[in-house]
């Protein structure tokens, strides 16, 4: 019974929409809407759910003393601190937007540290463009002359050296060839997310319910 009780929810709940979606009455409708709802508040419960296990994880690191314990007491304190002047600001509801201290911690360290974190990610854009423009075949010789294309009419040191010209040919790369390779990976992406909903409504992938039988 615990196995079978949430397959059958799940089949429920996942069949339910798609035969909503094709069956447009007042009822049907309303009783999916009110499912979109019951979605909602249990996404809702996931969230304490997740701060919970992210509390406990980082508490034991600590007792353990753990590699970077330390950044886990760095993670609670910040955790605690924000997450109090978060709901301070919810509950008293004396400012228009939220808690002066909450917008402060945010703009000047949150934002900064979120900052620092998408920067470091140009090191790796870098070495994987050195990796994949190497024209070492004709596919990627194709791909190296792309992105000069693309890069000298979409940058202004680019446009300053060929007047403005490459502007163009840039545009006509990124609205053909390269909507054209977007679509394929959307819809490929789509298919593997259908096939996957489909095992789950049918049973067949019951990785989420554990080992327990």
């Amino acid at each position: 019974m615990r196995r079978t009780i949430p397959l059958v929810l799940t089949f429920v709940v996942g069949i339910y929409p798609v035969f909503a979606f094709f069956v447009p009455h007042n009822a049907i409708s309303n009783a999916n809407q009110w499912l979109d709802t019951a979605l909602v508040i249990v996404a809702a419960f996931a969230l304490p759910l997740g701060v919970v296990n992210l509390v406990s994880m980082n508490l034991t690191k600590i007792k353990q003393k753990k590699s970077g314990w330390p950044y886990s007491i760095v993670l609670l304190a910040g955790l605690v601190v924000m997450g109090y002047f978060g709901v301070i600001g919810v509950i008293t509801g004396r400012y228009t937007g939220f808690h002066p201290t909450f917008e402060l911690l945010f703009e000047h360290m949150v934002s900064p540290l979120q900052a620092t974190m998408f920067s470091l990610l140009a090191f790796y854009v870098a070495s994987a463009a050195y990796r994949a423009f190497r024209a070492r075949n004709l596919e990627a010789t194709i791909l190296l002359i792309a992105a000069i294309v693309v890069m000298m009419g979409r940058i202004p040191f680019g446009d300053m050296l060929t007047g403005g010209r490459m502007t163009p040919i840039s545009e006509w790369v990124m609205d053909k060839p390269n909507a054209a390779a977007q679509r394929g990976i959307i819809i490929g992406a789509a298919l593997g997310a259908a096939s996957m909903s489909i095992r789950v409504i049918l049973g067949i992938e019951t990785t989420y319910l554990g080992k327990g039988e």
